[in-house]
């Protein structure tokens, strides 16, 4: 049964506004759409620029500790190097006072065995008899 053309006429309509209506909401979610891209572009650039702010901001605190060090550092490593010399030359002079004191008593020594054979001998035995008993009483306590 076909539709009067009153019908048909209201329909016609129906269908003209609803397709009205789908035009103007695709229309509104596009320009949605465009409206979200447009703000998380922005969110981006805006992201972006926080993060290079941050970057810079560090590396100029990174550069100011670095100022604020180096004389401390530079400081540090004289003292080092000055404590370094001292050592070496501390020991040299306690190496030669050592070297000197053991030639001393090297001639004292032949000085005395020289001048006094008979008593070396005794002296020599008396320390090896002492050397003796005392690796034996070593021995026994264990």
């Amino acid at each position: 049964m076909p539709f009067s053309e009153d019908t048909q006429k209201r329909v016609d309509q129906a269908a003209d506004a609803t397709r009205d209506a789908a035009k103007e909401a695709a229309h509104s979610a596009q320009e949605f759409a465009g409206n979200v891209a447009d703000s998380a572009r922005d969110a981006m650039r805006n992201t972006r620029a926080a993060a290079s702010h941050a970057f810079d901001k560090a590396q100029d605190g990174f550069n100011a500790v670095e100022r604020e060090l180096n004389p401390t550092i530079d400081d540090f490593a004289a003292k080092a190097q000055a404590m370094a010399e001292r050592s070496i030359q501390f020991c040299a002079d306690s190496s030669e006072r050592a070297r000197r004191q053991f030639q001393q008593a090297s001639e004292a020594t032949t000085r005395y065995v020289v001048e006094q054979p008979g008593k070396s001998i005794l002296l020599a035995a008396a320390a090896g008899a002492a050397v003796a008993a005392a690796l034996l009483m070593g021995s026994r306590r264990r």
